[in-house]
């Protein structure tokens, strides 16, 4: 009886795990200049990312909204003062986070790590 309950509440448990299941963007991120974002969720299919280390400690780099690892928003570029538009896409273990002006003209891009 109990061997089946245990099995029960462990199906339960594996059916429950892809609807609990982060977005990929979700998590902490190392820039290549050595500071670490994070992007957590600010509800719905939301995430703001703020600065976690460096001279930029506590500020927002943005937002993106998307999912399943495809991500589009604004990218605030702090030693600028500005904000761009932005894409993400995040697999695994990289993001590859990029801001345009000028409707796409001139872009710049970066390659982040997760921490």
């Amino acid at each position: 009886m109990k061997r089946k309950i245990v099995l029960a509440c462990a199906g339960f448990v594996l059916m429950a795990g892809p609807a609990l299941a982060e977005e990929p963007i979700v998590g902490s991120w190392k820039r290549p200049n050595g500071t670490i974002i994070q992007y957590s969720s600010c509800g719905g299919d939301s995430y703001c990312g703020t600065v976690l280390t460096g001279e930029y400690k506590g500020k927002s780099i943005g937002s993106m909204s998307g999912k399943d690892g495809s991500y589009k928003g604004t990218v605030n570029k702090l030693d600028e003062g500005k904000t761009y538009n932005g894409k993400a896409t995040a697999s695994g273990s990289k993001l590859s986070l990029s801001g345009c002006v000028m409707g796409g003209l001139i872009c710049k891009s970066e390659s982040l790590t997760r921490q």
